[in-house]
């Protein structure tokens, strides 16, 4: 590599290295909601350039983290402010730790997305859509009781099924939406101990994809996440 190539890797790699070092104080709480950071102990903290903090704030700005005004200068923004459908604020959110009510939340948003997704690739699904929602359940079924296999195979499903709904917002949640369950079944995981093998519920919604039976789709994935949250309340 050249010299000025390796410079941009370098500074790439302080860039980054500058802007998760920033989440994680403030998803901590080092830097709490309304605080100003002050620059000099920013930069002493970090040890990067003024160059790579400013570009990192930037970036956090454009994440609903921090905020600028006049009188405050560079702020930590009210939680709400936060965008969480954005793919590396949730995950510094699932990585800070997350309560029962955050996955309660998810549950909800799953269970008005997911089974209208369902009910799509019941009327829309294509061979290859059907391939992966296959694959998907063998890895399941083959996973038997081990259980980061079973949550690889969960992921897979959720993903696939998503994106055989072919409605283009419906395809893109699974970024939202996979990451939180691949957290919460590892939490279960941890809890319990165990992971039940759901090879039944899943394949029954498939079923109804295969079979173009739009309401079925509806009801069996609606079924498989009201009953997996049954078995498994956080």
């Amino acid at each position: 590599m050249s010299r000025s190539g390796h410079a941009a890797s370098s500074g790439h790699g302080a860039h980054h290295g500058a802007v998760e070092a920033l989440a994680k104080r403030i998803f901590k709480g080092t830097y709490g909601e309304g605080d100003s950071l002050v620059m000099p102990e920013v930069l002493a903290e970090l040890d990067v350039s003024q160059t790579v903090l400013r570009e990192s704030i930037k970036v956090l700005t454009t994440k609903g983290l921090l905020g600028t005004d006049k009188k405050r200068g560079t702020f930590v923004r009210p939680r709400e402010d936060w965008n969480l459908l954005d793919t590396d604020v949730l995950r510094w959110k699932l990585a800070a730790g997350v309560s029962s009510d955050f996955f309660a939340d998810v549950l909800e948003l799953r269970r008005s997305i997911e089974p209208a997704a369902a009910g799509l690739a019941a009327e829309r699904r294509t061979d290859e859509d059907l391939a992966a929602l296959d694959a998907a359940l063998s890895a399941m079924a083959a996973a038997g009781n081990d259980p980061v296999l079973l949550v690889r195979a969960d992921a897979s499903f959720h993903t696939a099924m998503l994106i055989a709904s072919n409605n283009r917002f419906y395809a893109q949640m699974h970024r939202v939406i996979v990451p939180v369950l691949v957290q919460r079944d590892r939490e279960v995981l941890a809890a319990d101990g165990a992971f039940e093998q759901p090879h039944a519920l899943h394949a029954a919604v498939v079923e109804a994809v295969r079979n173009r039976d739009v309401d079925g789709a509806y009801m069996a994935m609606l079924e498989l996440l009201d009953v997996s949250a049954r078995e498994h309340p956080q």
